[in-house]
């Protein structure tokens, strides 16, 4: 897979991959959200992706089921010392269920890329004249 990164103007910064774009920005413009803030999301929205297929595998309705996701940052790094997912699930929702959906989640692959890491290749190229 491949991205294209440019540069909009102002402190945008765009992502461009299978015909979608998104776009980040820095305060104080804030017209987008900002990497970090999307890389954060990008981690609930994995495991609530894990949640809804688990759920829909079984029939189970996913009304009133939510995730709520807490930061705690290292205060001398800015760098995510943990990260909290709580699956909150209406009364009705069978107990049964409760730590399938836990592990359900616990598949995300931004979680387990995380716990893996990538090597990390950065260079410079002279990009070709059109």
């Amino acid at each position: 897979m491949e991205m294209l990164i440019d540069f909009p103007g102002g402190l945008r910064v765009d992502a461009h991959f299978r015909g979608h774009t998104l776009a980040t920005d820095q305060p104080p413009a804030d017209s987008a959200p900002m990497p970090f803030e999307v890389f954060l999301a990008s981690i609930g929205t994995c495991a609530g992706i894990y949640v809804l297929g688990f759920c829909k595998q079984r029939n189970l309705p996913t009304d009133g089921i939510r995730i709520i996701q807490r930061h705690y940052p290292n205060m001398m790094t800015g760098l995510m010392d943990r990260i909290e997912l709580e699956i909150q699930v209406p009364p009705t929702f069978p107990e049964q269920y409760h730590a399938a959906l836990i592990r359900s989640a616990e598949l995300c692959k931004v979680k387990k890329t995380l716990e893996n890491p990538p090597v990390f290749d950065v260079k410079t190229t002279v990009a070709e004249v059109a």
